[in-house]
């Protein structure tokens, strides 16, 4: 798999979201002027879900906007027919950059998708909310480029935090619409995903989906749209991932226990306990005692460390990219 570089990328999302309704008003996508201001947002308008992909486009939805258009910011020469994946690395948090594949029957899979639970990006909480959410759960592990177009399962370089409402209502519609031309046709679909975090926040405002269609340039399939990260009724700090119900009420999310229906016992494991670490007191990275990476480190940058990841990151250190820890 190739690796890209997303800052330009980036930039074209800042040069353009302005220009996607009045997003300031909605308070959808302000972030935090630093680590640590409040930037709690709130939804509680309706779902903006649609039922087919023939009227994604067909009049305004909560779920996206549309970007520059429809049209996406592709050169004329990252369009081949050659089917490839490529992710971006890590940032110093920890943070999925762009993902950009050109998706054809040739990377499709063929098998069922196994498990990714022992994936927790950036902003992960494993909280649900009864009778509000579809399923409870307000957090998805969201693919970047979605399963069913890439095969890729436990990537971590391409699974973001993303709610219930991002991951179904925003991101599925346009996955389908991608995986449903490929089939038909036989063709190839160029499709990047681009998430956008603001300054030290953990968890995406949206995402920027770009796909144009290969072989008839763009006639059978072309679209350019964010996709908002958010969750009707929900309130949600995106420096923390941290979310409570959109009524002035205490928090009402209940953290899941190892007999809940579908979690794991990695979804279960919380920043604020305390833990064992080795520090890399060169590099400012930490790592899990039993990582490759700690194991190979130099004596005099190796420092053992007991307490809580929260509190490494804030004296500046960030995870290892390798245990993810």
């Amino acid at each position: 798999m190739k690796k890209i570089n997303a800052f330009m990328i980036i930039a074209i999302i800042m040069l353009f979201l302005p220009a996607c309704r009045d997003l300031s008003s909605e308070s959808v996508l302000n972030g935090s002027a630093s680590q640590g201001t409040d930037t709690s947002q709130s939804v509680s308008a309706g779902t903006g879900s649609r039922s087919s992909s023939n009227d994604l486009f067909s009049g305004q939805s909560d779920a996206f906007c549309i970007v520059n258009n429809n049209v996406p910011f592709f050169y004329e020469c990252e369009m081949t027919s050659k089917a490839y994946e490529s992710y971006s690395d890590l940032d110093s948090l920890g943070r999925c950059g762009a993902a950009v594949a050109v998706v054809g029957k040739e990377i499709m899979p063929t098998e069922e998708r196994g498990t990714i639970g022992n994936v927790k990006p950036t902003g992960w909480h494993t909280v649900k909310y009864n009778d509000i959410i579809d399923g409870n759960y307000l957090y998805n592990r969201c693919h970047l480029i979605g399963y069913q177009l890439s095969g890729e399962n436990a990537n971590r370089l391409n699974l973001i935090t993303g709610t219930r409402f991002l991951n179904v209502s925003g991101m599925l519609p346009f996955e389908n619409m991608v995986a449903d031309y490929v089939e038909q046709t036989g063709n190839h679909v160029l499709y990047r995903v681009t998430p956008k975090f603001d300054k030290f926040n953990l968890l995406a405002d949206g995402v920027l989906i770009e796909a144009k269609s290969v072989e008839d340039s763009g006639a059978g399939l072309q679209f350019c749209v964010f996709c908002y990260n958010i969750q009707p009724g929900i309130t949600i700090d995106y420096v923390t991932g941290e979310s409570k119900v959109y009524d002035g009420t205490p928090l009402n999310a209940q953290e899941v226990s190892s007999n809940d229906e579908d979690a794991e016992l990695s979804d279960v494991a919380d920043d604020s306990a305390a833990r064992d670490y080795i520090l890399n007191t060169g590099t400012k990275k930490f790592h899990l005692p039993d990582c490759e990476s700690a194991k190979d480190m130099k004596g005099n940058n190796k420092k053992k460390f007991h307490g809580t990841r929260d509190e490494l990151i804030l004296e500046g250190y960030s995870p290892c990219q390798r245990c993810a820890p």
